[in-house]
């Protein structure tokens, strides 16, 4: 049980920075957006991003509610 817990954290922590890339992706995007306001491709670029931005917190969500459940089961075995 204890290595699933581990692997939820892995999984966590990787989306973590995945997160904080894609952040950075989305603060460039809109400086260069303040430069060329009609960019039809920068304002895909910056949809995408964002969609992907909303994934990667679904998965560190997702992560964070299966690391509670493994923990939970790990203290009801301990008890």
């Amino acid at each position: 049980m204890n290595d699933l817990c581990t692997l939820y954290k892995s999984q966590r922590s990787k989306a973590k920075e995945v997160l904080e890339l894609l952040e950075k992706q989305r603060d460039e995007i809109n400086d260069k957006l303040k430069l060329n306001e009609s960019s039809a491709i920068l304002h895909k670029e910056l949809r995408t991003v964002n969609l992907d931005i909303k994934i990667t917190i679904n998965e560190i969500d997702h992560a964070e509610y299966n690391i509670q459940e493994c923990e939970s089961k790990d203290s009801s075995i301990l008890n």
